[in-house]
């Protein structure tokens, strides 16, 4: 193809009526005064979209425009253009059609990004446009840093010799060393688990080697495998970077550090334990900037955030959000609190730890160290004039009886209990021993929650159910199961193979009715489980998650894990 012609985007914008003539001054004057690119000023003012943009300058030049989401992105090919310059230009190669290249751009009158392209591709360019968001999305997913962790690792391999041994001195000494193998490791490790979305890193000793994995979309893989020997001076600067006991190897420890990854906040929980062949690090990755807390972002469906809302908006009462750990229970309950929170109301939260730090709300980290546990705390937060206070988990009966007698007293009070769904939640209450008229009397409503993996829009394609799935599905659907279409992921370079690309909730809410709480009186659990059943109206997490699979936003697979979570 020609070199591309140099055009002014506000011009085009204009011509094809996409943008009036004052929209294109008033971006003028803020690109003048910020210095940003015009076009992300006219996105970021709400005047066009990206897709607006690329479509526009894909009809003026005469060039095809490429949505990358559904594109299945051969990374070999891509790497033929080093990320430095991929992310300098906003330019993925998309094809090798022999003589020349097919090069996705977000900006292809950008006439020097094109020649500089052409001379390192060493071939004729072709162009496409392609949307700025989507083309830095895939370069954070494609140009992973699995080579340079292992290159890392080998040149720490290599810098500890035959040594079986860290001399802690040197390490505690050193610790500022940015250059140092074992920091120059750790950081490709971040970055790495930051560019696919990583929840936990796993670093864990086994025979004769060492593994780091990553936790994507609740399911683990392998990142990277190195020598053994390496294991002990990772685990060290970790414990260094924590603030903990690097000498005690023998006991669990827990900390928190942050790190700074491509300039945004990362928080990092840390838990080390001694195991057979060295001490297993596992690391809680909590990124601050990309986090939206409202109700109606995390998920939860319209219905069911208006009922939520109004029982987090009580004055008073218990509020529980349950489920296993991973479920996103805090994200839910920090979701209620940040839209709760206001200048007229005083929240206090009570954590261990803390997971989002919230302007405006005063967190404690419960520490059992010195005997600062959960009871201990809400005792002092009662006398703190609140009017709302989040507790992080029930964890046994003097917390919880505490907790519920606050609810009679005029607070609001939010929690997390370990149950399996939200009939059973006032039975577990009663079980931790708190008396049946204080279950009663204060608990307003049970949210329980999983969280599912949501099938990758970039290649969702429908496909017959298996035997096993259609089975389940008859029981849930009866002949329904046999009409509607139902989806999954085919497994491409968006999804890194799964089929699955993020995680959605699945929830069910039990609202402490008359009939419930007279239900919760009687001494039959049976009866109070058959009323809170009823009350529910067949709401439940397995009937949200086959919604899910029918809306073809999950898999009748994942529908069924969930059933099984339940089951368990």
């Amino acid at each position: 193809m020609a070199r591309p012609e140099k055009v002014r985007l506000g011009e085009i914008l204009v011509q094809q009526k996409l943008l009036s003539e004052d929209q294109l001054n008033q971006a003028l004057a803020d690109q003048k005064r910020t210095g940003r690119k015009l076009g992300r000023v006219f996105v970021e003012s709400g005047f066009v979209t990206e897709e607006q943009i690329s479509g526009a300058l894909a009809r003026q030049l005469g060039i095809p425009y490429l949505n990358l989401k559904f594109y299945n992105i051969n990374q070999d090919v891509v790497r033929l253009l080093p990320e430095t310059q991929a992310r300098r230009f906003r330019a993925l190669v998309l094809e090798d059609r022999g003589e020349t290249m097919l090069v996705g751009v977000s900006d292809p009158t950008d006439l020097f990004a094109y020649d500089e392209i052409a001379r390192l591709l060493k071939k004729g360019v072709e162009l496409a446009v392609v949307n700025e968001t989507e083309v830095l999305q895939a370069i954070d997913r494609i140009y992973r840093r699995t080579g340079e962790i292992t290159g890392l690792a080998r040149e720490l391999e290599q810098d500890l010799g035959d040594t079986t041994s860290v001399d802690f001195n040197t390490l505690s000494a050193n610790s500022g060393l940015e250059e140092a193998p074992v920091v120059k490791l750790l950081q490709s490790v971040f970055d790495d688990a930051a560019q696919v979305r990583a929840s936990d890193i796993h670093i864990e000793p086994q025979d004769g080697r060492l593994q780091i994995r990553f936790r994507i979309d609740g399911v683990l893989h392998l990142q990277t495998e190195a020598d053994i020997k390496i294991a002990t001076p990772l685990a060290l600067r970790l414990k260094l970077m924590a603030d903990l006991d690097i000498s005690e190897k023998r006991l669990p420890q827990d900390g928190r550090f942050a790190v700074k990854v491509r300039g945004q906040r990362i928080d990092v929980r840390i838990s080390t334990m001694p195991t057979q062949y060295g001490e297993s690090v596992v690391m809680r990755l909590l990124n601050q900037v990309g986090t939206t807390l409202r109700l109606d972002a995390i998920g939860m469906p319209a219905a069911l955030v208006e009922r939520f809302r109004a029982i987090v908006q009580r004055p008073n009462g218990l509020v529980l959000v349950t489920g296993p750990t991973g479920s996103g229970k805090t994200t839910t309950l920090y979701s209620a609190l940040a839209e709760l929170n206001s200048v007229e109301k005083k929240l206090i939260t009570v954590e261990d730890p803390i997971e989002y730090r919230l302007s405006g709300i005063n967190q404690v980290q419960v520490n059992d160290k010195i005997d600062l546990n959960f009871a201990r705390v809400l005792r002092s937060a009662l006398r703190q004039d609140p009017d709302i206070v989040l507790v992080g988990e029930m964890r046994d009966q003097e917390t919880a009886q505490i907790g519920l007698r606050a609810a009679m007293t005029g607070h609001l009070v939010l929690s997390t209990l370990h149950t399996n769904d939200a009939a059973s939640t006032p039975l577990r209450l009663m079980d931790m021993g708190v008396p049946r008229y204080m279950v009663s009397g204060s608990l307003q409503a049970v949210l329980a929650q999983r969280l599912v993996r949501v099938i990758c829009e970039s290649c969702s394609e429908p496909y017959q159910l298996p035997a096993p799935e259609r089975a389940w599905l008859r029981a849930e659907l009866g002949d329904r199961a046999e009409t509607v279409p139902f989806f999954h992921g085919r497994g491409c370079s968006h999804c890194n193979g799964t089929g699955y690309r993020g995680r959605t909730g699945v929830y069910e809410l039990l609202e402490m009715t008359r009939a419930v709480n007279e239900a919760a009186n009687h001494p039959d659990p049976g009866h109070f489980l058959k009323v809170a059943h009823a009350e529910m109206r067949g709401e439940t997490l397995r009937r949200s998650g086959v919604r899910l699979a029918i809306q073809g936003r999950t898999t009748v697979a994942e529908a069924m894990r969930i059933s099984n979570q339940m089951e368990d």
